[in-house]
């Protein structure tokens, strides 16, 4: 096992590119790096490029250029020590459904090479802490989707690997079976001192887990850090204002003069939606609604919206996210 030093990183990122056929982008120069016995997640929509990460990262797939390591291992060109040292759950279930949960735990444990009372007793421990007891010996075929995510990610444990890798971890899941897996995917990451690379597309999730985050777009990092750290920073709220068509040749003069006005921290202008990140929105509002209209300016629809990870997002990548 390799020992691990806190004040290293166990993942290193550095300017990943991966282009599919048809030249889809999936990563255009993606870097990041991931502290020891933190959660840390990606955020971004779908076909932002967090599983095509996780699946470099996991030796399932090799970037076109950068350079990745889990652990201090090159993912190119020591895959057989970083897929040692990892656990992976992916989106779709590795469950054999014709197998109970106990059988499937411990069939995933031989692949391992675990065997014997050690295998049983991991095996047991697991039932336990994803409090699976009562439908251990039942065909998976009867578990529910919140079951079978759950025995998902014990069967990713199973051999106590140092780093998990959770690609979607809750995505086709109910409300209250997301909010008992968070429960437990927290609980995990104390209890077995476990790095976890948690991938996303929905803010509650990633603003409850993660101690730290890196939101990605068109293959890249927009912005880095902690839910609560990237929240405090806006300092304020944002108005988000839509006309009713577009005004291409004015941009420029409509942001330099919402930008004059008090109160108002910064303006974007993109396409037919305007920006504005202010210290109080709902007391600037009225003013700036009375000056696009002295500009001439139809108004579609206007809304201020608080301090939130929707926010962050919206600031940094310039679009409400797509689930």
């Amino acid at each position: 096992m390799v020992l691990k030093d806190e004040k290293k990183y166990d993942i290193e990122v550095n300017d990943l590119v991966k282009t599919y056929k048809g030249s889809i982008n999936a990563l255009a120069g993606l870097s990041f790096s991931i502290r020891s016995g933190t959660i840390y997640g990606l955020l971004g929509p779908n076909g932002a490029g967090k599983s095509t990460t996780v699946k470099i990262l996991t030796t399932l797939s090799i970037p076109d250029s950068g350079e990745a390591k889990v652990l201090g291992f090159n993912v190119i060109s020591q895959p057989d020590k970083v897929r040692s040292v990892i656990g992976c759950v992916s989106q779709r279930s590795g469950v054999c459904f014709e197998s109970t949960g106990r059988e499937n735990l411990t069939l995933q444990g031989q692949l391992h090479g675990m065997g014997g009372k050690k295998l049983n007793d991991r095996v047991d421990e697991l039932i336990n802490i994803f409090k699976l007891n009562e439908a251990a010996n039942r065909s998976t075929l009867t578990y529910s989707g919140g079951m079978l995510r759950k025995l998902d990610i014990a069967m990713g444990i199973i051999h106590n690997p140092q780093i998990l890798f959770l690609d979607e971890p809750t995505t086709g899941l109910d409300p209250e079976a997301r909010s008992a897996l968070w429960g437990l995917i927290t609980d995990l990451s104390k209890m077995e001192k476990i790095t976890i690379l948690l991938t996303s597309h929905y803010l509650d999730e990633i603003d409850r887990l993660a101690d730290c985050l890196a939101i990605i777009d068109e293959g890249k990092v927009v912005v880095e850090g902690s839910p609560k750290q990237l929240k405090e920073e806006l300092k304020g709220d944002i108005i988000k204002v839509e006309f009713q068509k577009h005004y291409s040749n004015n941009n420029a003069h409509i942001k330099n003069i919402l930008q004059e006005q008090q109160g108002v921290k910064e303006v974007e202008v993109k396409g037919r939606e305007v920006m504005l990140q202010v210290s109080n929105g709902s007391t600037i509002l009225p003013n700036i609604l009375q000056l696009i209209q002295s500009l001439s300016v139809e108004v579609l629809s206007v809304e201020v919206i608080p301090p939130s990870l929707d926010v962050v997002y919206l600031k940094y990548t310039g679009k409400s996210i797509e689930i």
